[in-house]
């Protein structure tokens, strides 16, 4: 198994797999989009199965599939059925918007994929096109009743904004009263491709404090081993309520991830501005083992927690989008 050199051990890939995304949410990119990566710049497809090869034989056994919306790669189930046959890890994942996912719900499920987190700020059909400035609100619900009747675990991510989403805290996760899903809110990130910085009102003690005031009886759960998330639920409940302090960073002491991005370069950090091209090695014709040598080194740098890997930037301050690097 990977470690790093803070002890902490690795075994969580995050792949990107496309910066792409038909949507335009406020704390992730411009109203006029990204300037896209080119496609001969995006990973191929022999090439990423090449790197998961790699990553699965240096110990990494969960994998997650980002973007951007994955579902925009038009190769996305074509890789995903790869994977699956080559059984390269234990957990299969999907980070997704809903908007193209529908008609893949039953193969999901016939490939065991582990989990869906389904990005959902608001299932408020005024307040969702306001937030993702497109009207597919109707699309993502229904997303959401396939994944739970097709028994595919889901957990449901919402970013909260002040001004925008703060009366849907009660709402969404009165949906685990009744549903099996773990809704978990986010507190906002500086990635919304626009260098746009500000101090956030709901941090997690804000949104923790907001659903305490709905529901008194809230309790504290066990938080699984590496969680980003700090965990409660409902007495009586069949869902659980996470919350991720994403910009204030308290999980990094545990931080199990690697991310790479859709342009193939490395990331140890979500806050870092990438560590280790491993694409110039791809197309470089460097051998297996001389980029698993390169990992391995990468990994031997790592910062201790999001605000140093944001020092250790060099004056280039966070200004991407989430979209491009993969949350």
């Amino acid at each position: 198994m990977l470690i790093d050199n803070h002890g902490r051990p690795l075994n969580y890939l995050r792949l990107a797999v496309t910066d792409r995304c038909n949507l335009r949410c406020l704390y992730c990119m411009p109203e006029n989009g990204l300037d896209w990566v080119a496609r001969k710049e995006l990973l191929s497809f022999e090439e990423i199965i090449r790197m998961l090869r790699l990553f699965s034989s240096l110990g990494i056994n969960k994998l997650r599939l980002t973007g951007g919306e994955p579902f925009l790669r038009k190769d996305l189930m074509d890789l995903l059925r790869q994977i699956h046959s080559e059984k390269l890890f234990t957990t299969l994942s999907i980070t997704t918007n809903g908007t193209l996912t529908l008609p893949h719900v039953d193969e999901l499920r016939k490939m065991n994929v582990h989990s869906i987190n389904l990005s959902a700020d608001t299932f408020d059909s005024a307040r969702f096109e306001k937030m993702t400035r497109r009207p597919f609100m109707p699309e993502v619900r229904a997303t959401f009743d396939a994944l739970l009747a097709a028994g595919i675990p889901t957990r449901l991510n919402a970013v909260i904004m002040d001004g925008k989403n703060e009366q849907d805290i009660a709402e969404l996760a009165a949906l685990t009263l009744h549903h099996p899903v773990g809704v978990r809110f986010i507190e906002e990130m500086p990635f919304n491709g626009a260098g746009d910085r500000h101090a956030i009102r709901w941090n997690w003690k804000a949104i923790h404090q907001e659903l305490q005031n709905h529901f008194p009886s809230l309790e504290k759960i066990l938080d699984e081993p590496h969680s980003t998330s700090l965990n409660y639920k409902i007495p009586g409940s069949v869902g659980h309520i996470g919350i991720i302090p994403a910009y204030t960073r308290s999980f990094c002491g545990t931080c199990n991830r690697i991310r790479l991005t859709p342009k193939g370069t490395m990331k140890t950090c979500l806050y870092d501005n990438g560590v280790l091209d491993l694409k110039h090695f791809l197309r470089g014709g460097a051998s297996d083992e001389s980029i698993r040598s390169l990992i391995v080194s990468a990994l031997s740098h790592r910062a201790k927690d999001g605000f140093e890997a944001e020092q250790n930037r060099h004056g280039q301050p966070v200004n991407e989008s989430m979209a491009s690097i993969g949350g």
